[in-house]
């Protein structure tokens, strides 16, 4: 399966194409929905107050009620933008977004209001996406889960199982220890209070992958496959497999998984700094990673950039309605990514 993602923040409409779909399955839209409002905005204190609805409306690829094997194509309506807010700083290139790079790529003919192509608000088709992944994914026995790992250095316990990872996902603030997470939100409520943002990290694992998916080389590798749906998400800098950076903390006899032989002649590790993955290739451990995003660029302090149709220094002051942290609404985005890559990877 592939998709193609299209629209802008402030255009009429935003959506996806998703072909390879498999024929004859059956859709429940209901789930996909849950999965939309998951990360909709404007429904607590640390979003945007923008409010949009984001209900789906599919316009081919399924008939009554099943998968066709067509494209699937889906869009969603923009219903809550103000353009305005965004037309006295048109030409100011804003600090930590793509409004420079896309200037110079494109010749200035990006649409500028709200980030155009580049706004996190083109993650709601991703998530649709994802959402019908996971259900092709369900039907081969793999799931995927995620939660905060941590927002400006508090931290969140670290996953142990999938039941613990299905119930956060059950949570307005998808967290595994709630006391973690009311200091978290209490970081984010202080951003936003001093004009700020900060950022942070979620951890997702799929579980369920057979050992054997994936290649040494480029192009097949599975951290590679997982890597580059992951970097297509919006305000992610970094990912980390396993133990990711701790690695650098670690001897060899800490780093390393022992492997047995359960009851059932299945080879496990007794646990799993590899993250699922040895030489490119899946182990049969859930396969974990964690994401890093940074702080929302978007911020009202003064800034110093450069008027691009002037060409001179400027300071810019934002206005408009902006997330104080990006991380509580991007759950579900990766493991909507994550469950693109383990399709890619499972050949679906």
């Amino acid at each position: 399966m592939k998709y193609t993602i299209f629209g802008e923040s402030h255009g009429p409409a935003i959506g996806v194409t998703l072909s390879g779909i498999p024929a004859g399955i059956e859709l429940d839209l209901a789930a996909i929905q849950r999965e939309l409002d998951r990360r909709a905005p404007g429904r607590n204190p640390w979003s945007t107050a923008r409010k949009e609805a984001d209900r789906p409306e599919l316009l081919s690829g399924v008939f009554e009620g099943k998968t066709t094997g067509a494209p699937l194509c889906a869009v969603i309506a923009n219903t809550d933008t103000r353009s305005q807010d965004y037309a006295r700083t048109k030409d100011l290139a804003r600090p930590g977004h793509a409004d420079y790079p896309a200037f110079v790529r494109y010749g200035g003919f990006h649409d500028y209001r709200g980030g155009g192509h580049f706004s996190g608000r083109l993650t709601a088709p991703l998530v649709f996406a994802g959402a019908v992944a996971k259900q092709v994914l369900a039907l081969r026995g793999v799931r995927v889960g995620g939660h905060i790992s941590s927002i400006y250095g508090i931290c969140d316990d670290p996953l142990e199982d999938w039941e613990s990872l299905s119930a956060a996902a059950d949570k307005p603030f998808p967290v595994l220890n709630d006391q973690k997470g009311e200091e978290m939100k209490a970081a984010i409520a202080q951003a936003r209070e001093e004009l700020d943002s900060v950022g942070g990290s979620v951890e997702c694992a799929v579980f369920g992958l057979p050992p054997g998916l994936g290649s040494p080389d480029f192009g097949e590798n599975a951290e590679g496959i997982f890597s580059q749906y992951l970097f297509a998400v919006p305000a992610v800098k970094a990912v980390a497999f396993g133990a990711g950076t701790a690695f650098s903390l670690m001897r060899g006899s800490e780093a390393n998984d022992p492997l047995y032989v359960d009851e059932d002649g299945t080879v496990l590790a007794e646990h799993n700094c590899a993250g699922g993955i040895n030489g490119g290739i899946t182990n049969g451990m859930p396969l974990v990673f964690e994401a890093t995003l940074r702080p929302t660029p978007s911020i009202a302090r003064p800034q110093f950039t450069v008027d691009l149709a002037k060409g001179e220094n400027a300071v810019l002051e934002l206005r408009g309605r902006h997330d104080p942290c990006l991380v509580p609404r991007a759950v579900p985005v990766l493991e909507a990514a994550a469950a693109l890559a383990a399709c890619d990877l499972l050949g679906v």
